[in-house]
C-alpha cells in the first residue's frame, strides 16, 4: 500500500493565493479558507470602523482589516476580521494562539447568536449578550459600545 505525502504549505504559498474575495490563512502547514458571509462582513466592518475612529482620535495605534496577516509563535498566519495594534507594538485553536502571541484582549463575536465571548486569558473568559458592552478595558481605554450596536 502506497502512502501519500501531503506537501506542507508555506508563507510563500499563502502570498500567491488568488485575490478572489476569500480570506486565506496558513494553519498547521495547510492553506485554509476562513468562512465568512455577508452578515459576518457587516459586523466586522462596523466594529473595525468604530475601533479605527477611536484609535485615531486618541492616537493609540493602528487598526487593520481582515487582509492583515499575523505570524503566530506556532508558525500559523492568521487574519482576524479587525485588529488593533497599540503604538509601539506594530510589527496572528485562534484564541490560544492570539493570547500566546501576547494579545491582551480577544473578542469572539457570533452575529447569528447575538453574543460575544471576551478573553483576557484562557481562564479569564466572559460571555456577553447583545445588550452588554464591548469594552476596550486597559487595551483601548474609553472604547465602549454595546454588542447590539454592531450586530
Amino acid at each position: 500500500m502506497a502512502t501519500t505525502m501531503r506537501r506542507i504549505a508555506t508563507e510563500k504559498d499563502l502570498l500567491v493565493m488568488p485575490k478572489d474575495g476569500q480570506k486565506y490563512e496558513l494553519v498547521d502547514g495547510q492553506i485554509r479558507v476562513s468562512p465568512a458571509g455577508d452578515r459576518h462582513s457587516v459586523v466586522a466592518l462596523r466594529l473595525g470602523s468604530r475601533l479605527l475612529a477611536f484609535a485615531t482620535q486618541h492616537r493609540l495605534g493602528h487598526v487593520c482589516g481582515a487582509d492583515a496577516g499575523f505570524r503566530l509563535p506556532g508558525g500559523n498566519i492568521r487574519s482576524p476580521d479587525a485588529s488593533f495594534i497599540a503604538s509601539g507594538r506594530f510589527r496572528d485553536d485562534k484564541v490560544g494562539e492570539y493570547l500566546e502571541a501576547g494579545v491582551r484582549l480577544v473578542w469572539i463575536i457570533d452575529p447569528r447568536k447575538a453574543r460575544a465571548v471576551v478573553y483576557r486569558s484562557l481562564s479569564d473568559v466572559r460571555k456577553l449578550g447583545s445588550e452588554d458592552a464591548l469594552d476596550g478595558e486597559d487595551v483601548l481605554p474609553g472604547f465602549r459600545c454595546t454588542l447590539g450596536e454592531i450586530l
